[in-house]
């Protein structure tokens, strides 16, 4: 299944361009599922996949019903443990949504269509509406930041005891907590491993929209350096809203120039990488599947995109002994900034943070028998030195 991540810079029309993106593909032959979190007019509003054509269904989101549905189901799992502290179940009726729900209700989404009820469907492309772009990447990134708090939280060797836990647990008259606490996290370890394959799977790429203009500009320069350090391409930058180039009214023309030159900046710096498509403005919001495809968005291609295999590389300098003398560890980080940058290594991790952009990798095997000597931020490549340890290097005869 091909996916594709639609984001951008808010107030670009992102999920007009991610509908429009979707009838492409459908209208191309492919079996589409267009997934979004906002209303779009025209288009079913049901949170199962339901037609739009002959070829595309849509799903929308609701992050408070999952939210909802979520902590009723864990009250049920913890039900022995409540009684046991003498603790009152909350009615789903009088449950609240709380800040991050809908990032966790859009990760159960996409795991319902890449291993869940919905992977079963037949489904040719998947097109996902994403939040803003730089929540957006931080999203991407989160299934891999929560399996990673889930396996130092609740390592495998704790389970060492569980044959003790049927005799504790007939003692206590209970279910013991770690039991139904480690088989929920095994479950949700599980749905964020789909989930993560998706997003790393070479057959998902994101979609970028922005309107012409300097804020959007900014943003972009800023989103790239976040591309770059998660290992993420895209296969399109949408230039949404673009005004015609001549027009007698002063204002009007003064407004189209400055979008072409945006345009011109973007063209040079993105192209022929990642093709730009200019969607024209219609004079009007899109209302209508006529609309959308006056937007003239391309459907997604066959070509090779989604995740890199490998951002990094490494370099070394021959020292005596057959020993390097220095390696260096080298990462593109296009639009990058060193006082935005900061990296701290800890045992076999190197932690990344660059703007509002964070990111933990492990270290390479060959350098983790090394001293980090250094680092420097040269023409948007970050090179991390470092030194071998003779203590640890293996030694020649």
């Amino acid at each position: 299944m091909r996916t594709v991540l639609v984001t951008g810079p808010g107030g670009a029309g992102r999920t007009t361009l991610a509908a429009a993106s979707a009838l492409a593909a459908a209208a191309s032959g492919s079996r589409t599922l267009l997934v979004s979190a906002e209303s779009i007019p025209g288009f079913p509003d049901g949170t199962e996949p339901t037609g739009v054509t002959d070829r595309l269904d849509h799903a929308r989101i609701d992050s408070g019903e999952h939210f909802r549905a979520e902590l009723t189901e864990l009250q049920q799992r913890a039900s022995g443990l409540l009684d046991l502290v003498g603790a009152g179940r909350l009615d789903g009726e009088e449950l609240t949504e709380l800040p991050g729900s809908p990032q966790l209700a859009l990760l159960h989404t996409l795991h319902r269509a890449a291993a869940g009820d919905w992977s079963t469907a037949g489904y040719d492309t998947l097109v996902v509406d994403l939040p803003p772009l730089t929540e957006a990447l931080a999203l991407l990134a989160l299934p891999e930041q929560l399996r990673r708090y889930l396996r130092r939280l609740l390592p495998a060797e704790r389970q060492a005891a569980r044959a003790l836990r049927p005799v504790l647990a007939q003692l206590a008259g209970v279910p013991m907590p770690a039991q139904w606490l480690y088989e929920a996290a095994a479950r949700k370890d599980e749905e964020l491993a789909a989930v993560q394959a998706l997003v790393e799977d070479r057959a998902t790429t994101l979609r970028l929209v922005a309107q012409p203009g300097p804020a959007a500009a900014d943003a972009l320069r800023t989103a790239r350096t976040g591309l770059a350090l998660h290992g993420l391409r895209a296969d399109l930058l949408v230039a949404s809203r673009v005004l015609p180039r001549h027009s007698s009214d002063p204002w009007f023309a003064d407004l189209a120039a400055q979008q072409e030159k945006c345009l011109g900046h973007w063209h040079e710096e993105w192209a022929p990488e990642i093709p730009v498509h200019e969607a024209a403005h219609l004079g009007h919001d899109p209302r209508t599947a006529d609309d959308l495809a006056a937007l003239a968005v391309p459907a997604p291609d066959e070509r090779e995109a989604g995740r890199a295999e490998d951002p990094w590389w490494i370099e070394g300098e021959p020292g005596e002994s057959g020993t390097p003398a220095e390696l260096t560890w080298c990462l593109p980080l296009p639009g990058a900034a060193k006082e935005d940058l900061r990296l701290v290594r800890r045992g076999e991790e190197l932690l990344l943070t660059v703007g509002p952009f964070h990111r933990i990798v492990k270290v390479a095997s060959a350098l983790r028998r090394c001293t980090v000597s250094g680092a420097a931020l040269t023409e948007g490549v970050l090179r991390v030195r470092f030194t071998p340890d003779p203590a640890l290097w293996p030694r020649t005869s």
